[in-house]
Order: C-alpha cells, then sequence, then structure tokens
C-alpha cells in the first residue's frame, strides 16, 4: 500500500495552498518572477497573482525588488522554510528508530551492533523521546523515568529491567541532571522532608561528577562508565523499572526487546 502524507500552511488564519508555495520557493531559487514563471511553465502575470494572493492572505509583504532581482523578505523565508520542514517530517519510508537516553546509550550500541540491525539511534531526554514516538518519529524509546508511562498510554509497553541511584549528598544544593529517573529522585528527598534547593542542571556527564553540589545519577550508568561512588542512601531505595515503549511489536521490535531482556538489566 503506497502512502503519502501531506500538510498544509495556515498563515494569520487564512490557509496557503501547496501550489502558492511552490510558486514562492521558485522566486526563491531562481532570483526573479521571470525566471520563476519560467521553470514552472507559466506566465509571469500568474506567478504575480498567486504571489499577491499570498501576500493578502498573510498581511505582509512576502518579495521584495533588489538590483540583483527579486528576493524573499524574513516573512516569505519562514513560510517556505516551514514548508520544506514539514515535508521531510511527512517522509514515511526511513530507517527502524529507536531512542533512549545517554543512561542506556551505551547499552543501545551495544545490542544494536550485536543484532546487525539496519537502525538509526536517537540520543535525547525521555520527554524528547516520547513526543517522537508521538509523532511518528521513533519505533521504540527507552524510557528511564517510568511516570512517563502515564503519558503514553497509546503504546505498548514492555520492562526491560531495573535500576537503582545513587544519591551524592554533598549539602543542601542540588545540581540536577536532565537524564535517568530524576523526578523519583527528588519525589524520595521530598517524602524524606528534606530542605533542599535545585540551582543547577546539566546535560554533561562530567559536569556533574565534578560538581560540589548533590546530585542523583542513574548506578547503571556509573557501571557502565567503570565510575564507582559511595550513594547517601541504598541505590535500591531509588530503584526504578526501564521500560521500552512501541506500537507494535513487528519483527525488529521484537529481536530488540528479545535481546534487552536477556541482559538482566539490575
Amino acid at each position: 500500500m503506497n502512502v503519502k502524507v501531506r500538510t498544509s500552511q495556515v498563515v494569520n488564519g487564512n490557509p496557503i495552498t501547496s501550489r502558492q508555495i511552490e510558486v514562492l520557493r521558485a522566486v526563491r531559487s531562481e532570483g526573479s518572477k521571470n525566471a520563476a514563471a519560467k521553470k514552472l511553465g507559466i506566465s509571469v502575470p500568474v506567478v504575480h497573482r498567486y504571489i499577491s494572493s499570498m501576500e493578502r492572505s498573510a498581511g505582509v509583504k512576502l518579495i521584495r525588488s533588489t538590483p540583483s532581482g527579486t528576493e524573499l523578505t524574513p516573512e516569505g523565508l519562514l513560510i517556505v522554510e516551514i514548508d520544506a520542514q514539514m515535508e521531510l517530517r511527512c517522509i514515511v519510508d526511513r530507517r527502524f528508530t529507536v531512542s533512549c537516553s545517554p543512561v542506556t546509550e551505551d547499552l543501545m550500541m551495544s545490542v544494536l551492533s550485536a543484532l546487525k540491525l539496519d537502525a538509526d539511534l536517537v540520543i535525547s531526554d525521555d520527554a524528547h523521546n516520547l513526543r517522537a514516538m508521538k509523532q511518528g518519529t521513533s519505533d521504540i524509546a527507552i524510557l528511564d523515568d517510568p511516570m512517563y508511562l502515564f503519558d503514553a498510554e497509546e503504546f505498548e509497553w514492555t520492562e526491560i529491567g531495573t535500576m537503582g541511584m545513587v544519591h551524592v549528598d554533598n549539602g543542601p544544593s542540588y545540581i540536577r541532571y536532565r537524564y535517568g529517573a530524576q523526578r523519583i529522585a527528588y519525589m524520595y528527598l521530598d517524602s524524606c522532608g528534606a530542605d533542599y534547593s535545585v540551582d543547577m542542571e546539566t546535560f554533561s556527564l562530567s559536569e556533574l561528577l565534578g560538581s560540589s553540589k548533590s546530585f542523583f545519577i542513574d548506578e547503571f550508568l556509573l557501571m557502565r562508565k567503570g565510575i564507582r561512588m559511595k550513594s547517601a542512601v541504598d541505590p535500591k531505595i531509588l530503584k526504578h523499572t526501564i521500560t521500552a515503549i512501541y506500537r507494535r511489536e513487528t519483527k525488529e521490535v521484537s529481536k530488540l526487546l528479545k535481546a534487552l531482556l536477556a541482559k538482566h538489566i539490575q
């Protein structure tokens, strides 16, 4: 079955047709209305009518004359750039895509390499990876924070393991790592009635470990990096599940789940 996706733009409440955008793109690429008309096989007055209609709908000028020809205004550029971006997003023929965070990055690279899957691996935080699933740009996502499952009810899911968290206690000032089950960690602090403040946030593991502040980090990530750190609490107290979410169990998803479960992550 051949499935194609098309999108349309609404500018200031008024629809812009794909043909109008095609004319605008031709003016941009050719540098003049005359050249755009020749490229599209239409007359210059027709190009002018398309542009004028778009400008009335948008309420702003979309092209301007220059000594060298015609160029798009910032507003015109925005329209054609968004069109190009959406065209790429609508491509349904793509490689199998896996999303995970740095917490499970090394694990996923190892498993994908062993399986020799023709796949793309995207590394980001749970919020982005869940959004990628909802937008259809990822086929399976590994979530560190099980609380995100409340926002993933439309997907199938499988628990692939558990992880404890290390609590480095250097006082009431905390630096928050962008990855891992951080919400669970800070809920633990709240349940203990701890007096604390989160004064920094970082994407960088080295910045986190080099900080003089308190923080939480998944024990599994430290083990994969060969790092040993003393925890202020038993990591098992902060144990949480690692979950794979997916739309349906395809051949690729099934292979990946089987390999991950065989790792006995805990």
